[in-house]
């Protein structure tokens, strides 16, 4: 029999173990995937008592963007301090940034996955509340991404290297479903070579626009 969560630490048990059951979900299938019931049961709850923590399967999944965001820049930070020599030329730095920020989340599916689904999906389906809040989480995890990519490129400067960081979220978000084709793809690609041009690679394409997008912010400043 189902026991109402009556302390602030049972709720935020429950509110774990929702975001535990979506984050092992996401680690089988794709975010489209994902749905309330299957969630629900994972979580060894109702429905109706998922949704007493989070007000829709998309709220359930914008707090664990925030929540892979957070642990990627952390995770992040010691990346590019092993990856971006201080004492490189700034071309040069720049595409060892290029490179390590296109490795890490390259590294990081599910995160790619929810962000490449955050504004088409995730943001269809919740309040205004919920959604200022996340996107307040959002500015400020862009803001702290900008200062990771400013510390390695100082040239950039605090403005572009905002928008830098921007640019990689959009950029993430663009690519990432063209990474992942269909089985029906995948088989067209084996039946006619010919279109195996169209199949991208999600790091490279990733670094290479990284790369130009940094190198033109740079040449702009100078």
């Amino acid at each position: 029999m189902f026991q109402r969560a009556r302390s602030e630490e049972q709720r935020e048990a429950r509110r774990q173990a929702i975001l535990g059951a979506a984050a092992a979900m996401l680690a089988e299938m794709p975010v489209a995937e994902v749905t309330l019931n299957e969630l629900s049961r994972r979580a060894g709850l109702a429905k109706s008592n998922v949704l007493r923590y989070f007000e829709s399967r998309e709220a359930v999944l914008l707090e664990l963007l925030d929540s892979a965001w957070q642990d990627w820049l952390a995770q992040l930070d010691a990346e590019l301090a092993d990856a971006v020599v201080a004492g490189d030329p700034v071309a040069s730095r720049a595409d060892q940034l290029a490179v390590a920020v296109a490795d890490s989340l390259a590294a990081r599916p599910m995160l790619c996955d929810l962000i490449s689904a955050q504004a088409a999906v995730l943001e269809r389906n919740v309040s205004p509340q919920v959604a200022a809040q996340y996107k307040r989480a959002s500015i400020a995890g862009i803001s702290a991404l900008g200062a990771l990519l400013l510390r390695s490129v100082p040239e950039l400067g605090e403005p572009d290297a905002f928008r830098l960081a921007g640019a990689a979220v959009m950029t993430t978000a663009a690519v990432w479903p063209h990474t992942q084709p269909s089985a029906a793809m995948l088989a067209a690609y084996a039946a006619d070579p010919a279109l195996a041009a169209m199949r991208l690679d999600f790091t490279a394409t990733l670094r290479e626009v990284l790369e130009v997008l940094t190198a033109g912010l740079l040449a702009r400043r100078r």
